[in-house]
């Protein structure tokens, strides 16, 4: 029982290795703060703040403008050259910002 226990927290920890650089993802984003805000609180009305937004809704939205399956003429070519792990680094990112800036 000890060593399942052993192996199952081994298996965990070697995930959390993968998980997204937060780090990569502030420096990927740096161009997005002329519209969505250097914190992530957008100062133009008509844009959406990402501060603090669900990793799944950024990863899902980020990844529907690359691939064209959202259509904007500001946000799909700044998605277009985005690889997946940039999308999940840019997501995580935002996501761990704070809501109200």
């Amino acid at each position: 029982m000890k060593s399942l226990i052993l192996g199952l927290s081994v298996l965990l920890l070697s995930g959390a290795a993968t998980a997204a650089d937060v780090d990569a993802g502030k420096a990927k984003a740096a161009v997005c703060a002329a519209c969505h805000g250097a914190n992530g609180i957008s100062v133009i009305p008509d844009y959406p703040n990402l501060a603090g937004q669900k990793v799944k809704y950024l990863q899902s939205a980020i990844k529907a403008y690359r691939d064209g399956e959202r259509k904007n003429p500001i946000m799909s070519p700044m998605a277009a050259g985005l690889t997946d792990t940039d999308v999940e680094n840019i997501a995580a990112y935002f996501a761990s910002l704070p809501a109200g800036g």
